[in-house]
């Protein structure tokens, strides 16, 4: 059984593992922070009446306010988001696991 301090080491090294993958998760956005949350904040306004399983909100919210809306498109399938509502359910879930957002 392992005594407090090793614990505590586990933890440590835990948590810096933790710090690295959400440093990875941010460098590998294809756009700032602030674009993702705007974009899942207008998905879930817009799929009040049901996702009809294309992008499109994605393609029309991104074409608005990127100019590389195919980077973003690609990096967001990656993530398991290919039509806006998986965009909204599993890359939000991803970034509210990698706890993106606590800094804004």
């Amino acid at each position: 059984m392992p005594n407090h301090q090793e614990k505590a080491q586990r933890k440590i090294i835990r948590n810096n593992l933790k710090q690295q993958e959400r440093e990875e998760f941010i460098e590998s956005l294809p756009a700032d922070q602030a674009v993702f949350k705007r974009l899942f904040d207008y998905l879930d306004e817009k799929l009040g009446n049901g996702c009809d399983h294309t992008d499109m909100l994605t393609r029309e919210f991104l074409d608005k306010n990127c100019d590389n809306t195919q980077e973003i498109i690609a990096w967001l399938n990656e993530h398991g988001g290919f039509c806006d509502c998986e965009i909204l359910w599993n890359v939000e879930q991803e970034f509210q696991d990698m706890k993106v957002h606590d800094e804004q």
